[in-house]
C-alpha cells in the first residue's frame, strides 16, 4: 500500500482529477493542486488555457514542453507556459503542488 504524505488536511480538499491524484485550493485566477504521481505515471501530451508552475516536494518529473525534455527533482520548479504542448513521466513516486494561473 502506497503511503500518501500530504497532511490529512489537504487531502480533505476537492478532489481534482479521476486520473491522477490531486486536491484543489480554490484561489482568485488560481488553482492550486497537490498532485501525487505514482512511479510509471505517464500523462499523454496535451496543453492547457492556463500559465502552469510547479514545485517537486517528492521524487522526480520528466517533462517535455514543445519538444524539450527536461527532469526537475527535489525543490525545483517548472514552468509550462499556457497553450504549450507538454507531456510527463514520472518513473519514481513524486509529489508537486502546482498553480495553474488562468489569464
Amino acid at each position: 500500500m502506497r503511503t500518501i504524505d500530504f497532511p490529512e488536511r489537504f487531502r480533505a480538499l476537492e478532489r481534482f482529477s479521476e486520473r491522477f491524484e490531486a486536491y484543489r485550493l480554490p484561489a482568485r485566477d488560481c488553482d492550486v493542486l497537490f498532485a501525487m504521481y505514482p512511479a510509471g505515471t505517464a500523462v499523454e501530451p496535451h496543453s492547457h488555457d492556463t500559465d502552469n508552475w510547479g514545485v517537486i516536494t517528492k521524487g522526480e518529473l520528466q517533462i517535455t514542453v514543445d519538444g524539450r525534455e527536461m527532469r526537475y527533482g527535489l525543490g525545483e520548479w517548472y514552468h509550462v507556459p499556457a497553450q504549450a504542448l507538454h507531456s510527463a513521466r514520472f518513473a519514481v513516486e513524486t509529489e508537486e503542488i502546482e498553480f495553474w494561473f488562468r489569464p
